[in-house]
């Protein structure tokens, strides 16, 4: 069973209000901060040097979503958990010139990138894109910013990594995996926010709350 889907699902976790957005992303308005998981900007660009035939505009298209994300609200900081840059061969002269135009476009909004899988192996954000990049846990308020979604002795982890997704049934064979956040006593994890990236199945375990995204709007699953 699930609830209208609207563009955002307030929550709270650790004592804390969180907005999870539609566009696969966390809105923090005590801490006027943004937060968003495994974007993997150049992952196309990477598959492409491999000879794959995959879409090109994935860079422009994930870019253009964070502008729209921080028009709508007044952020002071932007936190990206984990996988920001997707491969070594993401840094072709093309994505780099986007990502530069990108950030000066946003250039007194601070960045901090903690640091995940892919990022070990591409390498950090240039440093003309002034992105704080840190190792995990990057601890703020009661939450553990991280991308591996391991639990924190003190603070409630909010992670990535996985690219969480939930499956759907509707009449006769019917079936959708959607994205979704997932919510947990100890940690919680976000939906990968780029948009050609793969994704997990979750089921609702004990303790824990879906909400999926889709189409423009997000709504919380209650399995039956």
């Amino acid at each position: 069973m699930t609830e209208t889907p609207t563009n955002y699902h307030s929550v709270q976790l650790a004592g804390t209000e969180l907005w999870l957005l539609a566009d696969k992303a966390i809105w923090w308005p005590q801490q006027q901060a943004l937060l968003i998981a495994d974007i993997h900007i150049g992952k196309a660009a990477a598959y492409r040097a491999l000879g794959q035939p995959v879409p090109q505009g994935t860079t422009a298209t994930n870019l253009q979503r964070l502008d729209a994300l921080l028009q709508r609200f007044a952020c002071r900081q932007l936190i990206f958990l984990g996988d920001f840059l997707h491969a070594p061969g993401s840094r072709t002269p093309a994505t780099l010139a986007a990502l530069a135009e990108w950030r000066e476009r946003h250039a007194g909004l601070g960045m901090t990138l903690v640091r995940g899988n892919h990022d070990k192996r591409a390498g950090d954000p240039p440093e003309d894109l002034r992105i704080e990049v840190v190792e995990e846990p990057l601890l703020l308020g009661p939450f553990a910013l991280q991308h591996e979604p391991r639990a924190h002795a003190t603070h409630h982890v909010l992670a990535g990594h996985l690219h969480p997704a939930y499956p759907l049934r509707g009449r006769g064979r019917q079936r959708l995996r959607l994205p979704c956040f997932v919510l947990g006593d100890e940690v919680s994890l976000l939906p990968a926010f780029g948009s050609f990236t793969g994704s997990m199945t979750f089921r609702v375990e004990p303790g824990q709350r879906i909400v999926v995204v889709g189409d423009g709007g997000i709504w919380p699953v209650h399995e039956s």
